[in-house]
């Protein structure tokens, strides 16, 4: 399946090839043809992905304003947005640069989940982009699937009886002040268990406590 293959599944037509390719364009391959990335359009994106998800909980449900948030924030956090993005094969058409090749991971997915929206909604508007959005996350909402879990809590008691002490460090962070990356280790009594990445220090250590707990809960 080609890009714009891709696009057609969904019943939309983008006529921009430079576009649809940017969308899918990596900062490692971008960095080694000279071509723009999608760091733009998935900035772009993130803001209609908000406001289209916004709408449908504010208009179809009676959720209060706390509970809105919440319930929004499970739907478009990386893990859930990198879920999407599998499902719909966005990893095969993600163009990356030669050190990138084989380590695309779920915040790659994520971006391009949100790049690729972003571009939709500038070559058809916010209506299509709407509909695409709901195209692929309704069945996750209408089968109350959960993406957040709180597994810095549950490896918190997973290990206290054994009285052992959890912590975690920052490993690195890069990228520009606007789009931060964060890496994350969780040591159990001096132990390294696990590692995570993410947008924000508590992503990354919530992936971090996940992959531990899984690791421990064994």
């Amino acid at each position: 399946m080609n890009r714009i293959d891709f696009f057609k599944k969904f019943g939309i037509e983008l006529k921009n090839e430079k576009r649809i390719t940017e969308a899918f364009t990596h900062t490692s391959y971008s960095n080694e043809h000279k071509v723009n990335s999608y760091e733009r359009l998935e900035f772009l994106g993130d803001a209609v992905l908000e406001l289209a998800t916004s709408e449908y909980f504010y208009l179809k449900t009676n959720l209060k304003e706390g509970d809105m948030t919440k319930t929004r924030a499970s739907f478009v956090c990386e893990h859930a947005l990198a879920t999407y993005g599998k499902e719909i094969g966005l990893e095969q058409l993600i163009l990356v640069g030669h050190g990138q090749e084989g380590k695309i991971n779920d915040t790659i997915i994520a971006d391009v989940f949100e790049s690729v929206l972003g571009a939709i909604y500038l070559e058809c508007g916010y209506e299509v982009a709407k509909d695409y959005c709901y195209q692929i996350i309704m069945p996750y909402i209408k089968s109350d699937t959960h993406f957040l879990t709180d597994y810095k809590s549950l490896l918190q008691e997973l290990v206290q009886t054994g009285k052992e002490s959890v912590s975690y460090n920052l490993v690195s962070e890069s990228g520009p002040a606007h789009d931060r990356t964060f890496k994350i280790e969780v040591k159990i009594d001096g132990i390294i268990y696990g590692e995570g990445i993410g947008k924000s220090k508590k992503e990354a250590e919530q992936k971090a406590a996940y992959n531990a707990y899984q690791k421990r809960a064994r």
